[in-house]
């Protein structure tokens, strides 16, 4: 069973004040000159307050139920539903992940909504959801590079409450990385603090391939991968 724990500079993401807008909904060089420079000091801020971290742990007693379109990882069944059952039923290993940008700028994104400041608390949580998603792709690109020399490839990352995946299976996700190098906690109702983090499976295997969002299957349409990723 093999687990990695990872620690990110921001500096790693390279994230960019294009980037940020594009999420807000502006074409690049579209925004207001006020807004990219608000988006540009704290992007700057982001640097210094960000807790950065992944970890995966890779299971491989993982077992597919065509029936009940869920999967197994030892006794516990997660019901995955149809489209991620679909995306990784032909995986031989799960890798369970966890990451998060850690609490400050979710903490600041809240206290300048508090104050009325509505557009900086917004930028704040653009921001947090940038950074955590864009670690979690180095932490996926790691390990899809640690397992090629097998010859094996890995799926995309699917997460509790998307495509159908109830969000309250969390606690079961959680049960298995009881170590949480990332410092992460579940409510009862299963949402996770620091509110930027995210968690879930990435299959490993042969015969899977890593490849774009079939976005046109679901419908979530404010489903984070909308927005252009690929990996």
């Amino acid at each position: 069973m093999t687990k990695k724990t990872f620690e990110f500079d921001f500096s790693d993401l390279k994230l960019t004040v294009d980037q940020i807008e594009s999420h807000m909904g502006y074409k690049s060089g579209e925004s207001h000159e006020t807004i990219a420079e608000l988006i540009s000091e704290l992007l700057g801020e982001a640097g210094s307050i960000s807790s950065i971290r992944a970890e995966y742990k890779i299971f491989n007693n993982v077992h597919f139920n065509n029936d009940s379109k869920s999967v197994s990882i030892g006794d516990t069944v997660f019901d995955i539903r149809k489209i991620i059952f679909g995306q990784m039923k032909k995986s031989d290993s799960i890798a369970i992940f966890l990451c998060t940008a850690g609490p400050e700028l979710g903490k600041r994104s809240r206290e300048a909504m508090r104050d009325g400041d509505l557009l900086k608390g917004y930028v704040y949580d653009v921001i947090g959801s940038e950074v955590v998603e864009a670690a979690a792709d180095l932490m996926q690109d790691e390990l899809e590079a640690s397992i090629r020399g097998s010859g094996k490839g890995i799926t995309n990352r699917f997460s509790p409450g998307y495509c159908g995946w109830e969000v309250i299976e969390q606690h079961k996700l959680f049960a298995f990385l009881p170590y949480n190098f990332c410092g992460i906690r579940l409510t009862p109702s299963a949402l996770m603090d620091p509110v930027k983090s995210i968690s879930g499976f990435i299959g490993i295997g042969e015969n899977v391939k890593r490849m774009p969002y079939t976005c046109s299957l679901c419908d979530m349409n404010d489903c984070i991968y909308r927005k252009g990723r690929a990996k």
